[in-house]
């Protein structure tokens, strides 16, 4: 089955109500980009290091469907191969899914495809010689619309009509993915057999020059059912999108608020969060003592 992905599906997506409000969310962090100040600079490696390890976490959860805790993505990203009294499947996902984080890493620069199928066999995704097939042309048909024309990553922009197309082809190309592993394996388990499209998806962002996102196990599902009963392809675009766009916006505003934090300001703000409930609290405690009218005002 030949995949075909037409610039009108993408115009048409990119026009919906949550694409549009997730662009606009997107522009304010691109428009900082490329960062040269140290301190935001700081900022964004820390968020990508959070950011991996969220993504991997997710991966793992979906793939043993056993708990994941923070504590254990973060443990094994820092290099551990065990974990004292926790599953050794938990860990082994988990390194599985740094393997397949850090062998996708190249995509977003050089569009290799193959990197995908790389990935996918990292995690142990088994997929039939359909699936293979047919995911193998929709991701060089993708490819054909996301990068430049020397091969390289797109260039950036904070135009919010091309950040909305741009995300439009990264919903399409996600809810394609979906479609063609839930028609080659309808009884199978879609979440876990997808679970190689979330690095996907971040790599296709980093390609086309918008921020990366991250879904918790609950939020993967939801999305992924999103739009399967529709009959119509287009309608099962727009239901996908309206239900992910929500949270890539959710995500960047998170991302840039990472990059825009200040530890002084922060520190300032805290100093003043507590004062102030400290005269809510001394207000509470006397508020039930009568006021002598005579007497002057005191501040608390």
């Amino acid at each position: 089955m030949t995949v075909h992905i037409q610039r009108a599906d993408i115009a048409r997506i990119s026009m919906v109500d949550e694409v549009r409000a997730a662009a606009r969310a997107g522009v304010d962090l691109v428009a900082l980009w490329p960062l040269d100040d140290a301190s935001q600079m700081s900022n964004d490696a820390k968020y990508a290091e959070n950011l991996q390890v969220r993504v991997t976490r997710t991966i793992a959860a979906v793939l043993t469907h056993e708990d994941v805790t923070a504590a254990d993505a973060e443990f094994v990203y820092e290099g551990a191969d065990s974990i004292p009294g926790r599953p050794q499947t938990v860990v082994d996902a988990l390194i599985a899914a740094n393997n397949a984080y850090d062998h996708m890493a190249d995509y977003s620069v050089n569009g290799d495809t193959s990197l995908v199928m790389g990935a996918a066999g990292e995690l142990g995704v088994r997929w039939d010689g359909g699936t293979v097939t047919e995911m193998s042309e929709l991701l060089l048909a993708v490819e054909q619309l996301a990068g430049s024309a020397d091969g390289s990553a797109a260039a950036i922009t904070s135009d919010v009509e091309e950040v909305a197309q741009r995300l439009a082809l990264v919903l399409i190309a996600g809810r394609s993915c979906l479609d063609i592993i839930s028609r080659h394996a309808p009884e199978g388990d879609l979440i876990a057999d997808a679970a190689p499209m979330l690095l996907y998806a971040n790599e296709l962002c980093e390609r086309v020059s918008i921020p990366r996102m991250s879904l918790t196990p609950d939020q993967l599902a939801h999305v992924a059912e999103s739009g399967r009963g529709e009959t119509g392809v287009q309608a099962r675009l727009e239901s996908f999108a309206a239900a992910l766009a929500p949270l890539a916006a959710q995500e960047w505003k998170h991302h840039l608020d990472d990059v825009l934090w200040n530890p002084d300001e922060a520190k300032k703000k805290a100093k003043e969060d507590d004062e102030r409930k400290n005269k809510e609290a001394l207000a509470a405690k006397f508020a039930h003592v009568p006021q002598d009218r005579d007497k002057p005002t005191v501040e608390l």
